[in-house]
């Protein structure tokens, strides 16, 4: 049986391996308990692309399963144009483009090529400001996609049981600070953050 992880992890395991795992240990139906508002807005904002009545053009895909068996990644596009070639990926806003955030754009042109469509352009789209980032394709930025590469053998290898923290300021802007058993700070503390 292979394992597919969630294209989504690739950002969180940047942020901080563990998060990964306290999203599975606590799932989805109580992200209530540790969402803050920020995530619950971007939730929101995303809500017309999961429930795919973006767009009704019938060259938009929205929301669509994609997977890759050659990396172990599945999850899901917000907007492919076919017709164009063209991969966005949307975000509530966006003040800097992370790594986590490339890596994400990288693994679905990546899916969906594997899938059989032809990605010919990525970009990001900040709804709060209606900004457009392109984003170069993998092949096209040679150490960029080898950061992709060695961060998700990283991630597909990953044991929590070894990983300590290493950021204070992390671990003190984390949604799962309160949960976790090794966090360097408490969300009370107000020093300096």
């Amino acid at each position: 049986m292979e394992l597919y992880l969630k294209i989504s992890y690739l950002n969180d395991f940047i942020f901080c391996p563990l998060s990964i795992y306290y999203h599975q240990l606590y799932g989805e139906l109580s992200e209530r308990m540790y969402y803050g508002s920020a995530q619950l807005d971007g939730k929101a904002a995303h809500s017309a692309i999961d429930e795919q009545r973006y767009s009704t053009h019938k060259n938009i895909l929205q929301g669509m399963d994609i997977y890759s068996s050659e990396y172990n990644l599945c999850g899901k596009i917000d907007l492919f144009d076919t017709e164009k070639g063209l991969l966005t990926e949307r975000k509530k806003h966006i003040d800097t483009i992370y790594d986590g955030y490339i890596f994400q754009l990288y693994a679905q042109c990546l899916c969906l090529r594997e899938m059989g469509y032809t990605v010919k352009s990525m970009r990001f789209y900040s709804s709060d400001n209606n900004k457009v980032y392109p984003v170069l394709l993998p092949e096209e930025n040679a150490e960029m996609f080898e950061k992709f590469k060695s961060t998700n053998v990283a991630m597909q290898s990953f044991s929590p049981s070894n990983y300590e923290p290493q950021s204070p300021e992390k671990c003190h802007h984390c949604i799962y600070n309160d949960f976790c058993d090794r966090p360097l700070t408490s969300k009370a503390y107000c020093g300096g953050f």
